[in-house]
């Protein structure tokens, strides 16, 4: 696992925000290894979690692709408008240090966090925990994509858990 993403899971993790890795990673860390070109996190939205996490990221380098504040992805209006009017699934940070690690955080929970949560696989990548959506959340958010490589991610998933079907 890549050093820098160690870093990003120390960190959110030491910090207590609650979070959910998706996407790629959240692939590979199921046991199917692939490249990847970011961090997708689903973070619990609730003002003060949200608040937390972009603490914790900011204080790493990461800074918004979009010429806001970090500390606007709390705000659940400004979340709202962004969906509503820029049509935004997904808030983008960059680390001009780290130009090859981009995170993209969901907008919008695309699952009820606290269940999706609770059905969460804990990664132990040496001393640092990771929490990783559970296959069927995986499956569930890729079959929305429905991109070529998120149909070959689900085909992975797949052959490692067998048949995964709506939760």
């Amino acid at each position: 696992m890549d050093g820098e993403l160690l870093r990003i899971f120390a960190a959110l993790e030491e910090s207590g925000a609650r979070y959910l890795v998706v996407g790629g990673v959240g692939v590979v860390l199921h046991g199917h290894p692939r490249m990847t070109a970011d961090l997708d996190l689903v973070v619990q939205l609730e003002p003060t979690n949200a608040r937390v996490a972009l603490q914790v990221l900011e204080g790493l380098g990461y800074r918004p692709r979009a010429p806001v504040p970090a500390v606007d992805f709390a705000d659940p209006e400004k979340r709202r408008q962004w969906v509503e009017e820029k049509g935004l699934v997904v808030f983008s940070l960059w680390n001009p240090s780290m130009p090859m690690t981009e995170i993209d955080l969901f907008v919008e929970e695309p699952f009820p966090f606290d269940e999706a949560y609770s059905r969460a696989l804990v990664a132990a990548l040496g001393a640092v925990e990771v929490r990783v959506a559970s296959p069927e959340d995986l499956v569930d958010l890729k079959r929305r994509a429905g991109r070529p490589k998120d149909l070959e991610d689900i085909r992975a998933l797949e052959q490692i858990y067998g048949k995964l079907g709506p939760k």
